[in-house]
């Protein structure tokens, strides 16, 4: 059985990549890079971010258009493997 065949996710799909980290970092476009490396059709609107109630944090949302699961768990690999993010979901 392939990863496709056992992905509840139905390919290719609209799927959200989130990202967290500090403020200080211009985490938006450091993770705007790392989902461009394996998303090239990243369009602008794609992109929304949200800082903590305090200021400290950010998160990063990316709408990837999703063509397989191998591309999605490359893109959370790269983004855990950043040291600018905190978290990946």
């Amino acid at each position: 059985m392939s990863d496709e065949e056992e992905s509840p996710l139905k390919f290719p799909c609209e799927f959200p990549v989130k990202a967290m980290g500090k403020t200080d970092c211009e985490l938006d476009i450091i993770v705007v890079e790392i989902v461009r490396r394996h998303a090239p059709d990243l369009t602008e609107g794609a992109v929304y971010t949200r800082e903590s109630t305090a200021g400290n944090y950010v998160s990063v949302t990316v709408r990837v258009n999703a063509t397989s699961r191998a591309q999605l768990d490359a893109i959370y690999q790269d983004l855990v493997d950043c040291e600018a993010v905190i978290m990946a979901i």
